[in-house]
């Protein structure tokens, strides 16, 4: 007290003074984060790589339009909509129609479907529900292990153990029980509408399997715990509780699954019997829209057979594309980004 300044006072001192103004300053930034012009040039080049990347994908999409667009315009103004109305398919008198192939690629399909749909669901329903532990990871991986396989190994192993089944067993076996309906009638030659679609539906399994499995781990535990404290069972767990909440990402899976199923080209192609015409039953050889394009693509000689044949391509492509994002709608209004949770 006796050293300081008769009538000094604290907040008018020359040593505090240069307080406020200090702490008027921001910080200094950290020596790390202060950028040079090095760091500042990578930035850009990383958010221009990443940029270029992106744009090469809706580059490709268009480009892939465009060319199927510019090489089917022959055929267009030569058949119009006619085109996929009539069934006529005569490359040497230039007479082309795309409505076999459409009727090939449906029913070839909505069989797949037919058969695919509950084994998916089922297999989806036990990996997540009600396997038990040690055995869950192994049948999970073995089911998606069945979509890296190449569709030309399940054309071989149809032509080799599928169509003789369908032949010696199944297809008389149908056509005694079934054959009043029409659409299992006629000689069992194994190859056909049958065969296509039993190969199509293994295929597209493990497609809507793992979907179905995405979805319903994506439901609450929450949910599952509130239907078994109101006393249902696990088997009206599963239905209300789990199916109920993940059904709309459940048939985004199977239209994904279909998606796969109409675009299919080797193993349809080689079971199928690629014969261009319309029948009632499943026994008859078929013709799908890929398998044309695979088949005789390299045999058209003629501008419109050719630009026909690219046709077909580009409305398999627009379908193909509808297709696959409405199942990317229907499965986003499910997970919406939700993280995979595994349940014991």
């Amino acid at each position: 007290m006796a050293n300081r300044a008769v009538g000094a006072h604290p907040l008018t001192s020359p040593e505090l003074a240069v307080g406020p103004a200090l702490a008027a300053q921001p910080p200094a930034k950290p020596e790390f984060l202060i950028k040079d012009s090095t760091s500042q040039w990578a930035d850009r080049t990383f958010q221009f790589a990443m940029l270029a990347c992106g744009l090469t994908v809706l580059l490709l999409v268009y480009l892939i339009i465009y060319e199927l667009t510019t090489k089917g315009t022959l055929a267009r103004h030569a058949f119009g909509w006619r085109f996929f109305f009539q069934s006529d398919w005569d490359p040497v008198n230039d007479r082309y129609g795309a409505l076999s192939f459409v009727y090939g690629t449906i029913v070839s399909s909505l069989l797949a479907l037919l058969i695919a749909v509950p084994l998916a669901i089922g297999v989806a329903v036990f990996i997540t529900e009600m396997s038990p532990r040690w055995l869950r990871t192994p049948l999970a991986f073995t089911t998606e292990l069945l979509a890296a396989i190449p569709s030309v190994i399940y054309g071989l192993w149809a032509i080799f153990v599928l169509v003789p089944l369908l032949r010696q067993s199944v297809q008389p076996w149908l056509a005694r029980y079934l054959g009043w309906t029409g659409l299992v009638e006629g000689p069992p030659y194994g190859i056909g509408m049958l065969a296509a679609g039993v190969i199509l539906a293994i295929m597209i399994v493990p497609i809507i399997s793992s979907i179905a499995r995405e979805v319903m781990t994506a439901v609450p535990q929450q949910q599952r715990e509130a239907v078994l404290a109101l006393g249902a069972t696990r088997w009206e767990m599963i239905r209300m509780g789990v199916l109920g909440n993940a059904r709309a990402g459940i048939w985004g899976g199977i239209i994904l699954g279909l998606g796969r199923a109409l675009g299919e080209t080797m193993a349809v192609t080689m079971v199928i019997g690629n014969r261009p015409e319309i029948a009632k039953s499943l026994f008859a050889p078929g013709y799908t829209m890929a398998s044309v394009i695979a088949n005789e693509f390299s045999e058209a000689s003629g501008e419109l057979y050719l630009s026909s044949l690219v046709e077909v391509g580009l409305a398999l492509f627009l379908v193909t594309i509808v297709v696959n994002v409405l199942a990317q709608l229907l499965v986003w209004s499910v997970t919406r980004g939700t993280p995979a949770r595994s349940h014991v």
